[in-house]
């Protein structure tokens, strides 16, 4: 359980970072549109798991994206420090997370068996 507090500088943590990462992080691999779906904030503050997910048809571009993130962990952590003026910046952990994308293939897979199941009525 982490409080009133961590879950409002979860929030406050997930908007901040979307604004570093795609204003301040001038890494060239950082081509692909990205979303910052989630921020957990460990109970002591001290570690921050920060999940995203990258849209693009390109698996390579996809990773090439993530690790310019994940490169910019320190960068991102300076900034977050100067921004949010706290004793503690949690250690950033970024976490790939490609659900989005699960969720949409599987309301295709649902939506052509829906499909079919009409056109056999008809």
């Amino acid at each position: 359980m982490k409080g009133l507090r961590g879950a409002r500088l979860s929030g406050e943590y997930q908007k901040e970072i979307y604004e570093i990462l795609s204003t301040k992080v001038k890494d060239t691999a950082l081509t692909e549109m990205f979303s910052i779906l989630k921020c957990d904030v460990t109970a002591d503050l001290k570690h921050a798991k920060v999940y995203i997910s990258i849209f693009s048809t390109n698996n390579e571009k996809k990773l090439a994206t993530f690790a310019a993130i994940e490169r910019s962990a320190g960068f991102v952590r300076h900034e977050l420090a100067l921004i949010m003026r706290m004793r503690t910046v949690p250690e950033l952990h970024f976490i790939f997370d490609d659900s989005m994308e699960y969720s949409d293939k599987i309301n295709n897979i649902l939506h052509k068996i829906t499909d079919s199941n009409s056109q056999d009525k008809s």
